[in-house]
């Protein structure tokens, strides 16, 4: 894939099927637009990560996806269906969010907190069962915080809580997942045992959509990547076809040489500059 000045350049092969599809969508808040026309599908069973610079509309078009933030004009469809028509409960059934920013009720413990993930099985005649019991241990210890489960959230670290949300987003066991700047709060260390889980709950058939900003781990963890500046999408597909110098010249007005990761054979950016001893 190159890139061209007349406008943005797709990838040719496009995903066989999608069941999350953002048709013709313009989006914004209150008056100001952000994006505008947007067409994104994204694949099924994919880990699509959608990347770009500051304000560039990747969080904005995430929330979208997400039912968060009503299209100004267009639909997001969902098999065919706008969410927006679709009920609640049976939304959050197929569709899980980590958004960038959550907050706890006051005084709850993590297990209650990951607990609350189950909310879209309940029902008047469903009620908790074993299986909800289930689902909160396996979230739990997939995100190493079971040993956290009678901590209060409020007494937790940044890194600890962001682990614990993400428990809760596991623990609804959606098919669709969309994770909004997952890595934030994290060290180095925690990051790469978090995208390690992403990538296993994607290897195990769940698609996922998640915002990041280290180019890198997008290009390692990624089989999608949706590339985005000033509101629009700039180049999609495959880390090993769009992941170029031009194209990170293009999105993030960075010089850089792009070499082969010599531990997973991706995409691996080095940025130029001058070098001091």
């Amino acid at each position: 894939m190159t890139l061209s000045k007349d406008g943005p350049v797709m990838t040719a092969s496009a995903p066989a099927t999608t069941r999350l599809h953002a048709d013709d969508v313009t989006i914004g808040y209150d008056r100001r637009v952000i994006s505008e026309a947007l067409d994104v599908r994204i694949p099924d069973g994919s880990f699509t990560v959608i990347v770009g610079p500051n304000a560039c509309g990747k969080s904005t078009l995430l929330r979208s996806l997400a039912r968060l933030l009503k299209p100004v004009r267009g639909h997001v469809l969902l098999d065919g269906r706008s969410i927006a028509r679709m009920p609640a409960k049976v939304l959050a059934r197929e569709v899980g969010l980590l958004p960038q920013t959550s907050l706890a009720p006051d005084g709850i413990v993590v297990a209650d907190l990951v607990s609350r993930g189950r909310y879209p099985h309940q029902g008047l005649i469903r009620q908790w069962s074993a299986e909800d019991a289930g689902a909160v241990a396996e979230a739990l210890a997939a995100t190493n915080t079971t040993e956290l489960s009678t901590r209060l959230v409020d007494e937790l670290s940044g890194g600890q809580r962001q682990r614990v949300w993400v428990a809760m987003a596991l623990a609804q066991e959606t098919p669709i997942v969309l994770l909004d700047e997952p890595t934030t709060f994290l060290d180095i260390a925690h990051q790469i045992e978090l995208l390690e889980l992403f990538r296993r709950l994607h290897h195990e058939g769940r698609t996922l959509v998640a915002v990041l900003h280290d180019l890198n781990h997008a290009a390692r963890y990624a089989t999608h990547i949706i590339a985005m500046k000033d509101g629009q999408v700039v180049a999609e597909g495959p880390p090993k076809e769009i992941v170029t110098a031009e194209l990170v010249n293009e999105v993030f007005g960075l010089e850089c040489l792009v070499v082969a990761d010599p531990v997973a054979g991706s995409p691996l950016v080095v940025p130029l500059g001058s070098a001091t001893l």
